[in-house]
């Protein structure tokens, strides 16, 4: 046995050799739909199994981490519980954080000096550093992660490492590091905090958008015609989509908005791996404009994404779609496209009349399409939305037709499954076809204005996919969502046209970058660790579903499929497919620490939480 931070060394990750044919899967021998075919000598019976065969994973990327935001975030809509439960979710997680029994006061926690605090004597924060680290958790062993990245730790004496970077009683700094990391490794799109106090009394101005409103008002009442002409008398004519920055998305590798695990750490993980472009979570539009410190973190971004990064809202009126986007592009100038999601399916949003509801209302997701281009400046506006909101009854073709016809759209991605569907079934890439198809047939008709690029997404896990659907369909290129949070490397295989057969040691290697990107996002203090702990903990819930492909019998793997109980080709491999919470956890102490009395994670799923037979430590 080895130490947790020692796993055992194994080989590189392989090319998997596999004989590729033009049978579908499904006509391999053997192979059955909906069921992982893992070699037998890899099946184990149930009792010694870590992996739950009752899981049921509902895969609401795109939008279960709203449900947890609160009604209250979509401002008219009432929190009232579904009568449907969806079955197999734990409903209302709550995290708790453990808080530090001495308060230390923000102000000097890197000076250590009390005069650097504003509030003097008043101050109701601890100043006595000897009183704050008597109280204090033993140190953590090791150097501390954010310290060894960019030369110095903002947590200052909060630092769980503190005595890596403390000598003499005072924080120590790397000045070449902080110089080299001011260059390369910093955070984007920050907002002063001044500036959302405005926003939160009601002081902010949009002065774009309330000419656009006051014009949109006034067309309502009398022909649209009559009154685009007259459009000018309202407010200076804004940049024309085609003048507005070009984006190039043809065979971009595209990493799809995923709330809640989309987070910044996650994108900058993939942008290591090969990401072209990355979205942010879904930000919703009125506690953006309510100033909400929480909503505004979404659109931060690192600078390995600059040049491929979008922010993507939701919204379900026209004011609220363009006083986001007039503020997200005045205060964030380093995004490339702002995208409205028409296409997220769950009931919350629904309701309220945003995500995929403006499917069903055609006409005001024009218009606030509209409305959002002639505020949004020199940044392109993009689409995304679904086959339609009822299952059998596919919209999505006339609303292209019409999209592209209107010329407010810089790219729309299509996702091949109805608001009905969810994540159920396969993507319907057939239909995906036609409405590329259709697109390209209107592009070439456009002779002065946006040419829009048609982009696929549903169901991509591996590079087989990736190209098989662009060939198939005829998509400019393909957005990949649970794909990439269950397999980050995907687009490594993309690049390299390999399944590549990533050994337990690369995985863990990964697991411990993204630790320590959470750290440097949230701090390294005893908030900042239990952020990235539970933010692991979210990701872990997608990658243990990953079956390694050297175990497979038949290959490609699909994402829908459901292995029967397995185990893996060696005690860390079959750790990191485990489905109990507990080994998440036990996972993120290799690189987090011990975890701290009182914290609490919930999985999203009930039946994470069974107790699982013990197994030998790693």
């Amino acid at each position: 046995m080895t130490s947790p931070g020692s796993p055992v060394e194994q080989p590189p990750a392989k090319k998997a050799k596999v004989e590729e044919n033009a049978s579908w899967y499904l006509d391999q021998p053997g192979r059955v739909k909906g069921i992982a075919p893992i070699k037998k000598e890899f099946v184990i019976d149930q009792e010694r199994s870590k992996v739950d065969p009752n899981e049921e994973f509902h895969d609401e990327d795109e939008g279960g981490g709203v449900q947890e935001r609160g009604a209250g975030a979509l401002g008219d809509v009432k929190n009232r519980k579904s009568k449907k439960q969806q079955r197999g979710q734990n409903k209302n997680r709550a995290f708790t954080q453990p808080k530090d029994t001495v308060l230390f006061c923000e102000k000097i926690k890197l000076s250590l000096d009390r005069a650097d605090c504003l509030y003097g004597g008043d101050c109701r924060f601890e100043h006595d550093v000897s009183k704050y680290l008597a109280s204090k958790q033993k140190d953590l062993e090791g150097v501390c992660p954010v310290f060894e990245a960019i030369g110095y730790c903002p947590s200052g004496i909060k630092c769980r490492w503190l005595h890596s970077h403390l000598k003499d009683c005072k924080p120590v700094v790397d000045e070449v590091k902080k110089e080299a990391a001011a260059k390369s490794n910093y955070e984007c799109n920050r907002v002063a905090v001044a500036t959302l106090n405005q926003m939160q009394r009601k002081k902010y101005s949009y002065p774009k958008t309330d000419k656009m409103v006051k014009y949109f008002d006034q067309v309502k009442e009398e022909n649209e015609e009559k009154h685009r002409e007259n459009a000018a008398s309202y407010m200076e004519p804004p940049l024309r989509p085609s003048e507005k920055k070009r984006i190039y998305l043809k065979n971009a590798k595209i990493l799809s908005p995923l709330t809640t695990v989309g987070n910044l750490p996650f994108r900058r993980l993939m942008k290591t791996l090969g990401c072209d472009v990355t979205y942010c979570e879904m930000a919703l539009a009125l506690p953006v404009l309510q100033g909400q410190k929480s909503e505004w973190a979404l659109p931060r971004s690192h600078s390995s994404e600059k040049g491929g990064f979008a922010v993507q809202i939701a919204a379900a009126k026209d004011w609220q779609a363009m006083k986001a986007t007039e503020v997200i592009s005045d205060l964030c100038p380093d995004i490339d496209e702002i995208n409205l999601n028409c296409g997220c399916p769950i009931d919350l949003l629904y309701r309220s009349g945003a995500g995929s509801a403006l499917m069903d209302n055609p006409g005001r997701m024009s218009r606030i399409l509209r409305g959002m281009n002639t505020v949004s400046g020199d940044i392109p506006v993009t689409v995304k939305i679904r086959t339609g909101t009822r299952d059998k009854h596919p919209t999505a073709k006339t609303l292209v037709s019409r999209l592209v016809k209107e010329g407010n759209v810089a790219a729309i991605t299509l996702h091949g499954r109805s608001r009905q569907q969810r994540y159920t079934r396969l993507a319907d890439w057939d239909y995906i076809r036609e409405v590329a198809d259709l697109v390209k047939q209107q592009r070439e008709e456009i002779e002065d204005g946006v040419k829009p690029w048609i982009i696929g997404n549903g169901d991509v896990y591996s590079w087989k996919d990736w190209y098989d659907d662009i060939e198939h369909s005829g998509v400019d290129s393909v957005m990949v969502a649970r794909g990439a949070l269950i397999k980050p490397w995907i687009f490594e295989e993309v690049e390299s046209r390999q399944y590549l057969d990533k050994s337990a040691s690369e995985r863990l290697e990964l697991i411990k970058k993204y630790a320590h990107y959470g750290l440097e996002h949230w701090g390294s203090d005893e908030y900042g660790v239990n952020q990235t702990r539970r933010f692991l903990c979210e990701w872990l819930s997608f990658t243990h579903r990953y079956v390694p492909v050297g175990i497979l019998e038949y290959l490609p793997p699909k994402i829908n499929d459901r292995p029967p109980p397995w185990q893996g080709r060696n005690e860390l491999e079959t750790l990191l497919g485990s489905s109990d919470y507990k080994d998440w956890i036990k996972i993120s102490e290799m690189f987090l620490g011990p975890v701290s009395e009182g914290f609490e994670f919930t999985p999203k799923h009930k039946s994470n939480s069974y107790e699982a037979p013990e197994q030998p430590s790693i």
